[in-house]
């Protein structure tokens, strides 16, 4: 069961004095309104619904939407990302899983396998509010986010173009989650990143929303509807601290080890393990 508001009928949209939209993403009016399989409430600041996914569809993500990372992609981490082996739809829910499986991929033995899809040629947004209700994996070693790359290294590789992260989660520390956002000037190579740590004592025992709303000249990030941490753009920012108003691309992974999810070593007892994405919205 999706977590979202529910109307019934014209006559309840009506009295609630709200924008409804349709999964179409138009908006739907109370003629309308009968036909709604589930209407959402569209977040203060924003008009329009312009990408969702509820994975309602059994099988392989959208391919409309998603395209897939693949191979060893970053940070020196353990898994071999997959395309179409370790991700799917299912129950109407995204399924990200991490395998201990020692898969023979191109002739050569992976000892762990995951999934990475992204927007990256679908779908870049610059202002907007992002919404993802998910359920994050945990056990030593395990690194689930939900992040954000620009569309165009307007400014170079990373970190100069920007990245921002609206949830990583590192299996050492279970009760906690992560906000960032890097810059050339700001970033943890430099460790003097611009990131908070947030509670989250039951965030791998259910289901949770994480937002991030970007406007001109600030970020804010949200957990279960609730602003937890923001960003505002220096009075003498230019590129290097604030490379943010330009169009960004949304990943959803599930990393194993690496520089900062393996520091205290990977238990390879806690896989197959899974990462459960129940929707993605995005408004502007």
């Amino acid at each position: 069961m999706k977590k979202s508001t529910k109307y019934i009928g014209s006559a309840v949209a009506i009295l609630l004095g709200v924008v409804v939209v349709s999964l179409s993403g138009e908006k739907a009016d109370a003629n309308e309104s009968d036909q709604l399989l589930e209407g959402v409430e569209i977040p203060e600041g924003c008009s329009k619904l312009v990408f969702f996914d509820e994975f309602d569809a059994d099988g392989m993500p959208d391919s409309t939407k998603w395209t897939w990372e693949e191979g060893y992609v970053r940070n020196g981490e353990m898994q071999y990302y997959t395309n179409g082996a370790n991700a799917w739809c299912e129950n109407s829910r995204l399924i990200i899983e991490a395998r201990a499986d020692s898969a023979i991929i191109d002739g050569q033995v992976c000892p762990v396998t995951s999934a990475s899809i992204t927007t990256k040629d679908r779908a870049a947004w610059k202002y907007c509010y992002v919404e993802v209700r998910a359920k994050l994996p945990s056990f030593r070693g395990s690194w689930p986010a939900i992040w954000m790359m620009p569309d165009a290294n307007i400014y170079g590789d990373w970190p100069r173009s920007g990245e921002i992260d609206i949830m990583e989660h590192v299996g050492y520390e279970p009760g906690n989650i992560h906000f960032a956002a890097h810059s050339d000037r700001y970033n943890h190579m430099r460790g003097i990143q611009k990131n908070c740590v947030c509670p989250a004592p039951d965030c791998t025992a259910d289901f949770h929303t994480y937002g991030l709303r970007r406007e001109p000249g600030k970020i804010s990030w949200y957990y279960d509807g609730v602003e937890k941490f923001s960003l505002e753009k220096e009075n003498d920012a230019d590129w290097t601290s604030w490379p943010f108003d330009s169009d960004f691309y949304l990943i959803l992974n599930f990393a194993v080890g690496g520089g900062w999810g393996g520091m205290q070593g990977v238990d390879m007892a806690g896989m197959p393990a899974r990462y459960e994405i129940d929707y993605v919205r995005i408004f502007q």
